[in-house]
Protein backbone atom coordinates (compact mmCIF):
# COMPACT_ATOMS: atom_id res chain seq x y z
CA UNK A 1 0.00 0.00 0.00
CA UNK A 2 2.70 2.45 1.09
CA UNK A 3 4.41 2.28 -2.43
CA UNK A 4 1.25 2.95 -4.31
CA UNK A 5 0.73 5.98 -2.15
CA UNK A 6 4.05 6.56 -2.98
CA UNK A 7 3.46 6.64 -6.84
CA UNK A 8 0.31 8.96 -6.59
CA UNK A 9 2.35 11.44 -4.63
CA UNK A 10 5.27 11.46 -7.51
CA UNK A 11 2.52 11.76 -10.17
CA UNK A 12 0.41 14.56 -8.61
CA UNK A 13 3.61 16.60 -7.59
CA UNK A 14 5.80 18.15 -10.23
CA UNK A 15 8.53 19.19 -7.47
CA UNK A 16 7.98 15.92 -5.85
CA UNK A 17 9.16 14.25 -8.93
CA UNK A 18 11.84 16.39 -9.64
CA UNK A 19 13.53 15.45 -6.17
CA UNK A 20 12.94 11.76 -6.71
CA UNK A 21 13.68 11.89 -10.41
CA UNK A 22 16.87 13.81 -9.94
CA UNK A 23 20.30 11.51 -11.35
CA UNK A 24 23.77 12.32 -11.80
CA UNK A 25 24.51 13.11 -15.50
CA UNK A 26 28.42 12.91 -16.68
CA UNK A 27 28.05 12.82 -20.25
CA UNK A 28 26.46 15.98 -21.88
CA UNK A 29 25.57 16.98 -25.75
CA UNK A 30 27.29 20.02 -27.17
CA UNK A 31 24.29 22.58 -26.97
CA UNK A 32 24.72 25.52 -25.34
CA UNK A 33 23.28 26.41 -21.71
CA UNK A 34 21.34 30.29 -22.22
CA UNK A 35 22.58 32.97 -20.06
CA UNK A 36 18.83 33.24 -18.51
CA UNK A 37 19.06 29.57 -17.62
CA UNK A 38 22.28 29.93 -16.14
CA UNK A 39 20.52 32.67 -13.99
CA UNK A 40 18.32 30.64 -13.02
CA UNK A 41 20.47 27.69 -11.78
CA UNK A 42 22.38 30.71 -9.73
CA UNK A 43 19.36 32.19 -8.54
CA UNK A 44 17.64 28.97 -7.37
CA UNK A 45 21.33 28.09 -5.80
CA UNK A 46 20.79 31.37 -4.05
CA UNK A 47 17.96 30.73 -2.52
CA UNK A 48 18.94 27.91 -0.60
CA UNK A 49 18.97 28.02 3.25
CA UNK A 50 21.44 29.38 5.14
CA UNK A 51 22.52 29.39 8.89
CA UNK A 52 21.99 33.17 10.83
CA UNK A 53 21.38 34.02 7.02
CA UNK A 54 25.37 34.57 6.44
CA UNK A 55 24.81 33.16 2.47
CA UNK A 56 28.75 32.75 2.60
CA UNK A 57 28.29 31.22 -1.50
CA UNK A 58 30.47 32.54 -4.19
CA UNK A 59 29.94 31.04 -8.05
CA UNK A 60 32.46 30.80 -10.53
CA UNK A 61 30.88 29.54 -14.04
CA UNK A 62 33.22 28.20 -16.31
CA UNK A 63 32.38 27.92 -19.87
CA UNK A 64 35.59 28.62 -21.79
CA UNK A 65 36.48 25.19 -23.22
CA UNK A 66 40.34 25.41 -22.67
CA UNK A 67 39.66 25.57 -19.11
CA UNK A 68 37.02 22.85 -18.74
CA UNK A 69 39.70 20.65 -20.23
CA UNK A 70 42.52 22.05 -17.79
CA UNK A 71 39.91 21.50 -15.29
CA UNK A 72 39.57 17.57 -16.50
CA UNK A 73 43.00 17.01 -16.77
CA UNK A 74 43.81 18.27 -13.46
CA UNK A 75 40.40 16.68 -11.45
CA UNK A 76 40.89 12.96 -12.19
CA UNK A 77 37.63 12.13 -10.69
CA UNK A 78 35.76 14.89 -12.68
CA UNK A 79 36.94 14.06 -16.85
CA UNK A 80 33.40 14.47 -17.65
CA UNK A 81 34.07 18.22 -17.23
CA UNK A 82 36.02 18.31 -20.46
CA UNK A 83 32.88 17.55 -22.66
CA UNK A 84 30.62 19.61 -20.12
CA UNK A 85 29.19 22.80 -21.75
CA UNK A 86 29.18 24.74 -18.47
CA UNK A 87 30.62 24.22 -14.46
CA UNK A 88 29.69 25.80 -11.88
CA UNK A 89 32.25 25.88 -9.14
CA UNK A 90 30.29 26.62 -5.22
CA UNK A 91 32.91 28.64 -3.25
CA UNK A 92 32.77 29.54 0.45
CA UNK A 93 33.97 32.72 1.00
CA UNK A 94 35.79 33.03 4.68
CA UNK A 95 34.26 36.51 5.47
CA UNK A 96 30.83 35.08 6.12
CA UNK A 97 31.87 32.07 7.85
CA UNK A 98 30.70 31.88 11.45
CA UNK A 99 32.93 31.97 14.22
CA UNK A 100 33.08 29.00 17.58
CA UNK A 101 30.72 26.35 17.36
CA UNK A 102 28.99 27.47 14.00
CA UNK A 103 32.16 27.51 12.03
CA UNK A 104 31.64 24.69 9.99
CA UNK A 105 27.94 25.80 9.13
CA UNK A 106 29.03 27.46 5.42
CA UNK A 107 29.91 23.71 4.69
CA UNK A 108 26.19 23.07 5.23
CA UNK A 109 25.13 26.68 3.68
CA UNK A 110 27.05 25.14 0.15
CA UNK A 111 25.49 21.91 0.62
CA UNK A 112 21.63 22.93 0.60
CA UNK A 113 22.81 25.79 -2.49
CA UNK A 114 24.63 22.88 -4.39
CA UNK A 115 21.29 20.87 -4.39
CA UNK A 116 19.30 23.41 -5.42
CA UNK A 117 21.25 23.75 -8.47
CA UNK A 118 21.32 19.98 -8.93
CA UNK A 119 17.26 20.34 -8.66
CA UNK A 120 16.97 23.55 -10.87
CA UNK A 121 18.71 21.68 -13.60
CA UNK A 122 17.02 18.71 -13.48
CA UNK A 123 13.45 20.77 -13.81
CA UNK A 124 14.93 22.78 -16.47
CA UNK A 125 16.01 19.43 -18.68
CA UNK A 126 19.70 19.78 -17.76
CA UNK A 127 21.77 17.13 -16.15
CA UNK A 128 24.49 17.98 -13.88
CA UNK A 129 26.85 15.75 -11.27
CA UNK A 130 28.32 17.27 -8.04
CA UNK A 131 32.01 16.54 -7.90
CA UNK A 132 33.62 16.69 -4.31
CA UNK A 133 36.70 19.61 -4.01
CA UNK A 134 36.75 19.96 -0.58
CA UNK A 135 37.55 18.53 1.99
CA UNK A 136 40.73 17.60 -0.31
CA UNK A 137 43.49 20.47 -0.29
CA UNK A 138 45.05 19.56 -3.66
CA UNK A 139 41.50 19.78 -5.36
CA UNK A 140 40.85 22.98 -3.66
CA UNK A 141 44.15 24.51 -4.17
CA UNK A 142 44.40 22.73 -7.80
CA UNK A 143 41.03 24.41 -8.80
CA UNK A 144 41.61 28.29 -6.58
CA UNK A 145 45.08 28.61 -9.32
CA UNK A 146 43.38 27.34 -12.31
CA UNK A 147 40.50 29.68 -11.44
CA UNK A 148 42.50 32.46 -9.79
CA UNK A 149 40.40 32.45 -6.66
CA UNK A 150 41.66 34.21 -3.29
CA UNK A 151 42.39 32.59 -0.57
CA UNK A 152 39.40 33.76 1.44
CA UNK A 153 37.42 31.41 -1.08
CA UNK A 154 37.40 28.18 -0.60
CA UNK A 155 36.48 26.07 -3.51
CA UNK A 156 33.70 23.41 -2.41
CA UNK A 157 32.90 21.24 -4.90
CA UNK A 158 32.55 21.64 -9.31
CA UNK A 159 29.38 20.86 -10.57
CA UNK A 160 29.35 19.93 -14.40
CA UNK A 161 26.22 21.13 -16.21
CA UNK A 162 24.70 20.56 -19.34
CA UNK A 163 22.21 18.78 -21.78
CA UNK A 164 22.31 14.99 -20.97
CA UNK A 165 23.27 13.03 -23.38
CA UNK A 166 21.36 9.77 -23.79
CA UNK A 167 17.90 9.02 -21.16
CA UNK A 168 19.24 8.23 -17.75
CA UNK A 169 17.14 6.66 -15.11
CA UNK A 170 17.24 7.76 -11.59
CA UNK A 171 17.86 5.04 -8.81
CA UNK A 172 15.64 3.92 -5.79
CA UNK A 173 17.23 4.88 -3.16
CA UNK A 174 14.53 4.68 -1.06
CA UNK A 175 15.25 2.32 2.17
CA UNK A 176 12.65 2.05 4.83
CA UNK A 177 14.86 0.35 7.08
CA UNK A 178 16.58 3.27 7.91
CA UNK A 179 13.80 5.18 8.88
CA UNK A 180 13.39 5.13 12.84
CA UNK A 181 10.66 6.91 15.08
CA UNK A 182 10.36 8.64 17.89
CA UNK A 183 13.93 6.69 19.08
CA UNK A 184 16.65 4.93 17.42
Amino acid sequence: MEFESIVKIIAENEAYANIVGRTSIREFTDDYVSDTIRSALLHAAMSAPSGVNRQPWEFVVVDDRDMLRQLADKLSYAKMVAHAPMAIVVCGNTERFLDGDDSTLWEQDLSAASENILLAAHALGLGAVWTCLYPHADRVNTVRQLLHIPDSVVPFNLIPVGYPAGHHHPRDKWQPDRVHHNTY
